[in-house]
């Protein structure tokens, strides 16, 4: 999928118009219809299945469903479990981007990932029960990179309890797989399957804290895609799949460079000290010569998460890169204002560029995650910062892991957390 851009300068980007907030639309029947049937081509492939598990208590009600978010099949996904049921779906803003009408047409309701957002909450409230339709939201707000958990926003129990509708889950398994978010877009051949299942009714919501409401969502959204495939025998064969696998093992364990590995064919490469890993048909990998440190990615990836927390506590981190940039101000276009430089420290993300016109900068405790991705609708890799105002959407020029930017955001949140409240407490 592309998105519409547009070449514009940057002073004049900034001047344009900010579209006004507008309530969402009751989903259009004919066109969920016509999702629905596309998603049975895709499906099929799939030889898609699910199953159910105490979704009698919802019957007949309006309620928030909460799907984990592993590839581009989850929409088709969710049309396959819930149609002909109504429901709205939270996405994010650049999703409405050259197609606004036709997403408020299908109950869409916009958000900027990882910025704050009042308004959303209001559009939620008003779609379940002015509309009475259901609302399909990710909480996880982005695809996950080594197939685990994204972390969840905290106090999710206080969002429960101000809805005050039934909470259904969607776990899939197999959807990464099929399609990991590394892997430019190249589908394998996989069998894909979900569970439905009603989580909490509105009287267990009203009677359980909000710190054990949080618990479980905490454990719903527990998983792993990697360890699933291997305990299940699911044999992935196709001779790409460990392209693009440096998106997210960027760091090498055994030399620990940065930026030096290759995922091509079947194997990683570290093109510095040239150790060399097999990815197997199970998703295991495997050192051709000498010690294999990480057989199980989401182990590299979480030991990749520990040396960026240490980075961050000792001071040393710094990410700096050129960009490329796009601001969204509207729903019309992605313009393209120019270049420019990004660098993430402890203090945040300060971007600049446009001959100096544009200078932003985002402090550590802005959100608890950062909007990143692979191979941004077919642009570049990307990472995104910004507020209600306009978004940046910064496009890397050089080697640099939009993977370690994530992390190191999400970590010295919470490093900046934790300090905040220990001075408090002094």
């Amino acid at each position: 999928m592309k998105i519409k851009t547009r070449k514009k300068p940057f002073e004049a980007v900034m001047s344009l118009p900010k579209g006004k907030h507008r309530r969402p639309l009751r989903p259009n029947m004919l066109l969920q219809t016509v999702i629905r049937v596309v998603s049975v081509f895709d499906l099929a492939a799939t030889r898609f299945t699910y199953t159910t598990e105490g979704m009698e208590q919802v019957k007949g009600q309006p309620c928030l469903i909460l799907m984990n978010h592993s590839s581009f099949i989850d929409l088709m996904i969710a049309s396959r479990i819930f149609f002909p049921k109504r429901y709205g779906i939270v996405c994010t803003s650049d999703g409405f981007v050259g197609k606004q009408w036709l997403m408020r047409l299908l109950g869409c309701i916009p958000t900027q990932k990882f910025v704050s957002d009042v308004s959303l909450i209001r559009d939620m409230e008003y779609m379940l029960h002015k509309k009475k339709v259901s609302v399909l939201m990710y909480p996880e707000a982005s695809y996950s990179f080594d197939g685990t958990a994204t972390a969840l926003p905290r106090k999710m129990g206080v969002l429960l309890k101000k809805l005050n509708v039934p909470v259904v889950t969607v776990t899939t398994q197999g959807a990464f797989a099929r399609q990991p978010l590394y892997n430019n877009l190249k589908k394998r051949k996989v069998k894909v399957s979900a569970h439905v299942k009603c989580l909490l009714t509105r009287e267990q919501i009203k009677e359980l804290p909000v710190r054990e409401l949080d618990a479980m969502l905490d454990e719903a959204f527990t998983f792993d895609n990697f360890a699933w495939q291997r305990e299940n025998g699911i044999e992935i064969t196709e001779d790409f799949r460990a392209d693009g696998l440096e998106r997210i093992l960027y760091k090498c364990p055994h030399c620990e460079e940065e930026g030096v590995l290759e995922g091509k064919g079947t194997r990683l490469t570290c093109h510095h000290c040239g150790k060399r890993w097999e990815l197997d048909t199970l998703g295991v990998l495997r050192a051709e010569e000498g010690e294999t440190r990480f057989s199980h990615i989401p182990n590299w990836y979480s030991w990749q998460r520990d040396q960026v927390r240490r980075e961050l506590e000792e001071g040393t981190y710094r990410m700096e890169t050129d960009v490329d940039i796009g601001v969204m101000v509207d729903f019309k276009a992605i313009y393209m204002v120019g270049s420019g430089h990004l660098c993430h420290t402890t203090e945040g993300f300060a971007l600049t560029g446009c001959d100096g016109k544009l200078q932003y900068q985002q402090g550590p405790l802005a959100c608890y995650g950062l909007y990143s991705d692979y191979y941004w609708y077919q642009i570049a890799d990307m990472v995104c910062i910004g507020n209600a105002e306009a978004l940046y959407y910064c496009f890397p020029k050089g080697n640099t892991p939009v993977a370690k930017a994530r992390m190191a955001a999400e970590e010295l949140y919470k490093l900046k957390k934790v300090r905040r409240k220990a001075a408090e407490t002094v």
